[in-house]
């Protein structure tokens, strides 16, 4: 790493999983750069955090002088449900005033918690690193005369759509109000680009004063992409050709992966739960795509008689399989008979493993995974696509119906789940999409192809390595 003292860069994810992971990737490729790196949490998602931490995470994290933590409150009591139609209340209201105090707070050479700051112009922000979600928060870096970028956690194609938004609700396709749809349709922006399906939009909820805000949302978003700079997005040319091409400010710096090879966790300071590493070891243990990994990520929330059809199905597969059962992820409408799923599965073994959490990176780059089934976020379809891994997609909501359709119709590297009459996906549906998949020669093949061609993003001459050089040379000169 350089010794010279370079400038300080604040970075902002959106308060979520899927948000964080990558954006403090992106800071450790900074910080790598000599950076200094002041990485805002919200005080709720701090704490957790910091909970899920093992005692080398901290030591890690307390070992690099160029990343700071600090959080700002999200305007919600601790109490209260962080649902996404709240959360995003919260991020339009109050995030953006929280966000201005705190760099007006450090750029005005006062202590932030125990630590204060020197008055030399490089200790105050020269940059703020925006998460494309919060894109209501460019207007504060104008107004404090801070250079602002955007940086996705998302697809390009996603960012695409949000800017395409006003064409939309001029054209009378989406209601300016709340987004809902004047027909069923998909919209198809440029062939080569997934289809975003009026079925199944981002900002969709069955209460529609929920829908509003969220969409109010993406209209921010659009409105940032077109007041910065700099549109930094977790992706490759190979893999969102036809999207990048389209915008030439979207700029791929991915895929993010972390560094530490020999870490049997993933990246310090992202992860809302602990990680169980026993899941690499019992790993060992099982032949060469041999495994099959589901995991649903950090908002999908199943009934137990889903639960119950899935479990049936794997167990139907005579497969090994490895499970990430994160609290919440099953709805319990009774709460005085909270439904076991450990009970219900029976113990840990050599055929199946269930965790609360898992070091994703490292279980998809694991010998022994067969196949991915899972929700399609962004982070995990980089993931499996850096790892060759096949996927089995079962979307829950937002932007995951738009990478389904990337993963299964684009790339053709997947398979979908098809639902019954009643809108289940049977046991029997998924023992035989898993048989279909792993049979499938072609489908192998391809995300072989397609692991090459991320790898080849990011090695030292690939166009991502370029893009974040380019970057770090303009940071350089502010």
């Amino acid at each position: 790493m350089t010794s010279v003292r370079k400038q300080r860069v604040m970075m902002v994810p959106a308060p979520a999983q899927g948000h964080v992971k990558p954006l403090m990737l992106f800071a450790q490729k900074l910080a790598q750069h000599g950076f200094r790196i002041t990485f805002v949490y919200t005080e709720y998602d701090l704490k957790r955090i910091l909970s899920a931490m093992s005692d080398d995470d901290h030591k890690s994290i307390g070992s690099d002088k160029n990343i700071e933590l600090v959080s700002i409150p999200d305007g919600l009591c601790p109490e209260d449900d962080r649902s996404v139609e709240n959360l995003t209340k919260a991020i339009l209201e109050n995030l953006p005033v929280e966000i201005e105090k705190l760099i007006a707070t450090i750029n005005g050479n006062t202590a932030i918690g125990q630590r204060s700051k020197s008055s030399t112009s490089n200790d105050k922000i020269s940059c703020v690193i925006f998460d494309a979600y919060l894109g209501v928060s460019m207007e504060v870096a104008a107004k404090l005369g801070i250079e602002g970028v955007v940086f996705c956690p998302s697809s390009a194609a996603i960012l695409a759509h949000s800017m395409n938004l006003p064409n939309l609700i001029c054209d009378g396709i989406l209601n300016d109000y709340d987004g809902t749809p004047t027909q069923k349709q998909i919209i198809q922006l440029s062939s080569g680009m997934p289809g975003l399906d009026t079925s199944w939009l981002p900002w969709k909820f069955d209460d529609l004063a929920s829908q509003k805000i969220v969409f109010q949302l993406f209209l921010k978003v659009g409105q940032a992409l077109k007041a910065a700079q700099w549109c930094l997005c977790n992706t490759t040319y190979d893999i969102e050709s036809v999207a990048l091409s389209s915008f030439p400010n979207f700029l791929p710096i991915g895929p993010l992966m972390t560094n530490k090879i020999n870490n049997p966790l993933d990246i310090s300071g992202s992860q809302f739960w602990a990680e169980d590493s026993s899941c690499l070891s019992w790993l060992d243990q099982h032949k060469s795509r041999s495994v099959i990994y589901v995991a649903f990520g950090s908002i999908t929330v199943h009934e137990q008689q889903q639960f119950h059809e899935l479990a049936r199905g794997l167990e139907l597969t005579g497969r090994p399989f490895l499970w990430v059962v994160r609290p919440g992820f099953i709805s319990n409408d009774e709460q005085e008979n909270r439904f076991d799923p450990y009970e219900f599965l029976g113990n840990n073994n050599n055929v199946r493993k269930i965790v609360n959490w898992a070091p994703q990176q490292k279980v998809l780059s694991h010998p022994s995974i067969a196949c991915f089934v899972t929700h399609c976020g962004w982070n995990s379809t980089m993931e499996g696509l850096s790892n060759g891994v096949p996927f089995l997609c079962w979307p829950y909501f937002a932007d995951q119906f738009l990478d389904k359709d990337y993963i299964c119709n684009v790339w053709k590297i997947g398979m979908g789940f098809e639902p019954d009459e009643n809108g289940i996906i049977t046991s029997e549906e998924v023992k035989n999409k898993v048989d279909k998949l792993l049979n499938d020669v072609d489908i192998r093949k391809r995300s072989l192809e397609f692991k090459e061609m991320t790898m080849e993003s990011i090695a030292k001459n690939g166009p991502s390595s370029k893009n974040l050089n380019n970057f770090v040379k303009w940071l350089d000169t502010l």
